[in-house]
């Protein structure tokens, strides 16, 4: 149960911002920010999960190509033992490989739900799978956020409270990041099991993931700048 609050900057510009905040299970081993595929991905940079070796954000600073992937619920009866990990989707996305390739099809079938947010020099998108359909969002100029759900969904209660004040603390200036972390540390007086909460813990809605950490980035034309910081305390803002 993710969240991304990403700022789309007019086409002329070809820039994005964002802030991303990670929830995962703490007992699954992960690694912080770093070049951890230094022979099959040179150059590439994320938050790298232990286990099954994928990505939860990646970029790729001389492509110009960031993606963020978040977990979404599917109809899907997939045994474990058959199911593909997500975490190669945003590997594979700042290599050019998008899951809705035409050839990318079984691959895409044999994974749980999820959305995976592509920034790249052609523009912001989220390719949306339900364990149906594989549905293409383009996230248009301004200031947006995604979890669970659809784009900007006020279903989402984190989306409907939070949305508004992300929006009105970032004018166009180099302040932005430090604006977002603060209305990040606000969204944090809730308890971290309020629907509503950024910084979650999320056992109380039947999943065993906390916040653990949060990233700021900034995309343009053959650069991405990406900061990330961990929590002191899973599901804490301390």
């Amino acid at each position: 149960m993710c969240t991304v609050v990403i700022d789309v900057a007019p086409s002329s510009d070809r820039r994005a911002r964002l802030l991303a905040v990670r929830d995962e299970d703490p007992d699954r081993p992960w690694d912080d920010l770093g070049e951890w595929w230094p022979d099959e991905r040179p150059g590439v940079i994320g938050i790298r999960d232990r286990r099954a070796g994928g990505a939860w954000l990646a970029a790729d600073p001389a492509a110009g190509r960031l993606a963020v992937l978040l977990n979404r619920a599917d109809v899907l009866d997939l045994p474990a033992d058959q199911a593909l990990s997500r975490g190669s989707l945003a590997l594979d996305s700042v290599a050019g490989r998008s899951p809705n390739a035409p050839d990318r099809g079984d691959l895409v079938r044999r994974m749980h739900g999820f959305n995976l947010l592509e920034v790249t020099p052609e523009g912001t998108r989220v390719l949306s799978w339900d364990g149906v359909e594989l549905r293409e969002t383009r996230v248009p100029e301004g200031v947006h956020m995604i979890a669970h759900d659809d784009l900007d969904d006020p279903r989402t209660a984190r989306i409907d409270a939070w949305l508004p004040r992300f929006a009105a603390a970032a004018p166009e200036d180099d302040g932005w990041a430090s604006r977002w972390v603060d209305v990040l540390g606000e969204s944090a007086a809730l308890s971290p099991e309020d629907d509503r909460a950024i910084v979650r813990d999320n056992h109380v809605h039947g999943y065993p993931t906390m916040s653990l950490l949060f990233c700021t980035a900034e995309v343009a034309p053959g650069a991405v700048a990406v900061q990330s910081r961990v929590l002191a305390r899973p599901g804490h803002w301390d």
